[in-house]
């Protein structure tokens, strides 16, 4: 029996470890978050830190592992992709998986490749950033280099708002470093969603609208995503042209990669982000609702160097939506009050992550979620309609309390 390790077990790695024991492979976690949901799911738990590279090799050298995956989260995405390098099993090159996990590096990458990308720059300090923020034309946005789930990216319209906002994003970052770039004006949605390639080409694509948080507290914190993405073909073509040229460039293999895209009024294609990993949250479980292709299941066989080559491009049947339950407020948690059309005519799968009596806090990046909903609608009418109304069909009831935002 393969030994497959997987590195973390918080909730949002339970699909992909479950996934794997159904599939008869030996599954191990490590992380050093004992009381973590997804260990008990596994056949092995070992208390390791995922960021300590050399303490996971050496845990995987011991076991004799056959392959190892770090699911929808970019924590541990290095480290796993340094063991599998150290010890000949399936993975991209590590300087690669490096670039696209840093911010400054990858704006950097594109420039240099005559990639569409905004004017940007990283520092190390708000000292040093507020005697060059001059050269920038407002406004702008700020962002942790390192972070993930959107937390200390921030808007920026006035030269009075940039410590504030600098604070925030260094506080995110491990590294201590953010970038400033200039905003993209979007036309139309933003586009998130999963690809996957076989030998460095793209064999599947699902693109998604992304939906934003109807609050101030943080509106660049993706809440929802709707399928399928509603631009023109050709805007498909030329975003999947873009992801592939990345994918040559920096000469990436086979697995599955996350992506946010934005689109101007020009249909210029800026790439935001691109990850070597499944979406976060459940991108993967709504994209097989969406399209039939399990990601999961793909990216567990091309972390044990198992044939991928049966996946092919598969388009979206239907009208499908996934979406992240918030709250706009601090308080401990009563309950979900859902919009009875909402609940009798759209809900497919519905999860809370928090019980009665739970502190919860006002969004402000993905680590606040409160559950999740996949959702099917008759139209795309009622897609969109629906999709860009959630904070108001699902409320999250919450008592007061003196909790702050964290």
């Amino acid at each position: 029996m393969k030994k497959l390790l997987m590195l973390g077990g918080a909730h949002s790695q339970i699909p992909a470890i479950k996934r794997a024991k159904e599939m008869g492979y030996y599954v191990i976690t490590c992380d050093y978050f004992e009381e973590n949901p997804g260990h008990q799911f596994a056949d092995e738990y070992y208390n390791v830190n995922t960021t300590d590279k050399d303490a996971v090799l050496s845990l995987a050298k011991s076991l004799k592992i056959d392959g190892i995956v770090c699911y929808a989260t970019d924590t541990a995405l290095l480290t796993a992709t340094y063991v599998a390098g150290k010890l000949g099993l399936p993975s991209h090159p590590y300087e690669s998986v490096e670039i696209l996990t840093n911010k400054d590096r990858f704006r950097e990458f594109l420039k240099e490749n005559n990639f569409k990308v905004p004017r940007f720059k990283g520092y190390n300090s708000f000292e040093e950033a507020k005697d060059d923020v001059h050269n920038f034309k407002i406004p702008w946005m700020v962002k942790p280099i390192d972070s993930s789930g959107s937390r200390g990216v921030s808007r920026i319209d006035s030269i009075d708002q940039l410590q504030e906002k600098v604070e925030n994003a260094l506080y995110f970052s491990k590294a201590k470093r953010f970038v400033i770039e200039e905003y993209i004006e979007k036309n139309g949605f933003q586009i998130s969603g999963d690809c996957f390639s076989v030998n460095g080409k793209i064999v599947f694509r699902s693109f998604a609208n992304t939906h934003f948080a109807l609050s101030n507290l943080n509106p660049f914190v993706p809440i929802a995503a709707s399928w399928p993405y509603i631009m023109p073909e050709h805007i498909h073509n030329k975003i999947h042209d873009e992801i592939q040229r990345v994918l040559d460039l920096l000469q990436m293999k086979t697995g599955t990669f996350d992506f946010d895209i934005v689109i101007d009024d020009r249909e210029n294609v800026y790439l935001i982000e691109i990850a070597a990993r499944n979406g976060g949250q459940w991108i993967s479980q709504a994209t097989k609702c969406a399209t039939g292709i399990d990601l999961i299941e793909y990216t567990i066989r091309a972390a044990l160097g198992e044939d991928c080559n049966d996946l092919t491009m598969v388009e979206t049947k239907g009208f499908w939506g996934m979406y992240i339950i918030n709250s706009q407020n601090c308080g401990l948690f009563k309950g979900v009050e859902i919009n009875e059309d909402i609940k009798k005519n759209n809900i497919v799968e519905f999860e809370l992550l928090v019980k009665p009596g739970d502190q919860i806090y006002a969004l402000t990046g993905a680590h606040e979620t409160v559950g999740l909903l996949i959702l099917k609608f008759s139209c795309l009418n009622e897609m969109i309609e629906k999709m860009e109304n959630m904070t108001n069909l699902v409320k999250v009831i919450i008592e007061d309390s003196l909790i702050k935002s964290r």
